[in-house]
């Protein structure tokens, strides 16, 4: 290996490190309690060798949140063959709500931790392309459904359809990823909340 191609793969792994230590700090802190000194702390670098990666913390969360919406949307794509559009939404729900719980503080920083409006890299991920736009996939997958006349009558919006379901699958990953702080709950299995959550809401907007 020559001493060119060695530096750019150090100066790749410093910058996913970069990556890591502000996503696990933004999601333990909020967005804007987190600092790029203390990220470099975190990290054991000096301030100035992050910023020789990212001009500011604002662009440092740009390209976190392309990051992982790439790694979202990836994930979806294994689900992507599935003929029947309603099973094809059970799955999209289940592959959303697996990557939430095994990635918890990637789900954090993307969907629940409040930060500036992002600008996701527009090389990586098209707008409206279902194979790069997780939202894209979902939506396409209800207007498939509403298309043959799967859903109920009326039901004719697929944004509001979308964005419906995104919310019921959010609510049980949020639950899920603070479930520690509660337990006088007697909590089911995780698998068993998120297949309860996509039958009534499947059950609720599909016909009989």
């Amino acid at each position: 290996m020559g001493i060119s191609e060695r530096r750019r793969r150090e100066s790749a792994r410093l910058r996913q490190k970069i990556m890591n230590a502000a996503r696990d700090l933004f999601a333990a802190q909020g967005y804007d309690a987190v600092t790029m000194r203390a990220i470099a702390k975190k990290i054991e670098y000096s301030p100035t060798a992050i910023y020789s990666h990212f001009q500011d913390k604002e662009a440092l969360i740009n390209e976190l949140c392309s990051t992982d919406f790439i790694a979202l949307a990836s994930g979806f794509q294994k689900v992507g063959r599935v003929a029947d559009p309603i099973e094809r939404l059970r799955a999209i729900g289940r592959v959303y709500a697996e990557f939430g719980v095994k990635y918890t503080n990637h789900y954090r920083t993307m969907f629940m931790t409040p930060h500036p409006d992002f600008e996701l890299d527009k090389k990586a991920i098209e707008k409206g392309n279902p194979q790069e736009d997780a939202y894209a996939m979902l939506k396409g997958t209800i207007l498939e459904g509403i298309k043959a006349k799967r859903y109920r009558a009326g039901i004719r919006d697929a944004d509001l359809v979308a964005q419906t379901v995104w919310a019921g699958i959010h609510g049980v990953i949020s639950l899920e990823i603070a479930k520690t702080h509660d337990p006088w709950v007697d909590w089911r299995p995780i698998k068993k909340r998120i297949d309860t959550m996509l039958d009534t809401l499947v059950a609720g907007l599909t016909k009989g």
